[in-house]
């Protein structure tokens, strides 16, 4: 039980992309380990609009459901201001790097 599980993301999270991302992170979320923590890496995301902020917001909810939580690894740069603007992250912990976080991984994926 716990550890942590990582999920790469890249390209642009729009309108469009929604879809794909909410059932990547609702598989990935539900594949996982009870108390796990999910690392969604958006350091090969170069655009996040609205929509995709409410869509990480929704996992974590999920990934805390399970007594887990969800980190968000994002490197310094535009979209670390965005999420910075938005407070988003006020409510989901956005760090640098995956190693920053602690813990070995239990899993990663693409």
């Amino acid at each position: 039980m716990g550890g942590r599980a990582v999920l790469g993301v890249s390209g642009e999270i729009d309108l469009a992309t929604i879809p794909r991302l909410h059932d990547a992170l609702t598989r990935f979320i539900g594949s996982t380990e009870p108390s796990t923590t999910v690392v969604v890496d958006l350091d090969g995301v170069y655009t996040c609009d609205d929509t995709g902020l409410g869509v990480l917001l929704g996992a974590a909810s999920r990934a805390r459901l399970g007594g887990g939580d969800l980190v968000v690894v994002c490197s310094p740069g535009a979209l670390r201001d965005r999420l910075a603007q938005t407070r988003f992250d006020r409510a989901v912990s956005v760090v640098a790097s995956v190693s920053s976080i602690g813990s070995p991984p239990a899993t990663a994926a693409d």
